[in-house]
Formats: structure tokens, sequence, C-alpha cells
């Protein structure tokens, strides 16, 4: 057995959330009198965090203010709108079940907020991960390592003994960052062709895929 613990990003990863996020973000940008955007447009947003997804998301050279003004809205309607059309990829929880019964832990590292993360985990994936982590103060988010650095201290691995999983080049550089090895997915929110074009050298098709690399 090569990793005795499976990080996993959560967006695109282990959770399609792009129509949720869409819908929030359109419905927020509406009740401002912005612009909406795209389900398209939105894929290319996400992956550093929703402060950053709202900064990309209105028109530019809004002001700062207002900008927080609608993300402050968007926080809130996301938190109650979260997992309506949310679902687990193909496949997905199964293959987290059978890397459990390998006897190897598994953890979630996300950019989205750890409220939402938390709610996520308990709602589509009871039981599954040892530990969860979102961003939240004190934490840089990602690509910045905080948040796996504090997985594997809760959790008790060496760098050596853990895996970063994920599906864009936010986790690619996350994982070089907290120098764990890294499995890029390319049935999340970026391509193949992008995934190696930011550096991916093992990128898997399908979840089971992971079974034959942990």
């Amino acid at each position: 057995m090569k990793y005795e613990l499976a990080i996993f990003d959560m967006d695109g990863t282990i959770l399609n959330t792009l129509e949720d996020l869409t819908d929030s973000l359109n419905a927020s940008l509406t009740h401002f009198g912005y612009p909406t955007r795209t389900l398209e447009e939105v894929r290319c947003f996400v992956g550093n965090g929703l402060m950053k997804l709202m900064e990309r998301a209105v028109p530019a050279n809004t002001s700062t203010s207002d900008i927080q003004k609608v993300f402050a809205y968007f926080f809130q309607y996301y938190q109650e709108h979260c997992a309506i059309k949310t679902r687990p990829y193909d496949t997905i929880t199964k293959t987290i079940e059978t890397i459990r019964e390998k006897g190897i832990k598994t953890a979630v590292v996300s950019n989205k907020a750890d409220v939402a993360v938390q709610e996520l985990c308990l709602q589509y994936f009871p039981g599954l991960f040892d530990f969860a982590i979102g961003e939240k103060e004190g934490n840089k988010r990602k690509p910045a390592p905080d948040a796996v650095n504090e997985t594997l201290e809760v959790l008790g691995f060496q760098k050596e003994q853990a895996v970063y999983i994920g599906d864009s080049d936010v986790d690619l550089a996350t994982a070089k960052n907290a120098n764990l090895d890294c499995i890029a997915v390319a049935w999340g929110f970026r391509d193949e062709a992008f995934l190696k074009e930011h550096g991916a050298t093992c990128i898997i098709k399908k979840p089971e895929d992971l079974l034959t690399l942990l």
C-alpha cells in the first residue's frame, strides 16, 4: 500500500457543485442588478475560494465595497441553497468506501467555506472522512499548504504517507506547496489538457482508477 492518507478536494473532485454555485451566484448578481454568468463562465471562475469567485463574476471596475455587499448576500444565500442540485460524482462514494476498507484514512481540504464543507460532507458522505476542513479564519486558502498541514497534524501522518487528489491547477499547486504527491482527476471543473498544461503528471479519468494508485 503506497499511501496511508488520501486527501480530497471537494468541488469538482468528489462533488459536482457547479449548478448550485452558479444558481446562487446568479441570484445574488440579479439581486444587485448585475448581469448573470453562464455555467461555463462559473466553471472557469471557481477554485480560489468564494470571494475570488465573486470578484471574477461582477462587472469590471465594481468597487470593493460593492463586491463585499454582493458577497455577503451570496454567502448567506449559498449556505441555504448549497445542496439542491449538488451530487457526488458517479462511483466516487463507492470508491471512497473501498479505499477505507483497505485501511486508508480519508480527508477533505477545500477552499469552500468551512461551514459548507462540514454540511456537505455530513449530507453526502456521512462517516466517510476522518477529517474535513474548508476556508476559515487563521488558515490561508489553497494553494497555500495551511489546511493540508493541519490535516496531517490532526490525523498524525507525515507528508510522504499522504496524497492529494484534485481537479484544478489550484490543487496541483497546493500539493506542490505541501510537498505531497498529487493525483489529478479529469472528470471535474478542468479538462485533461488544462491539467497537463499546469504540470499534472498523474491524471485519472474515473474514480475507481484511484484503487490502483493508492
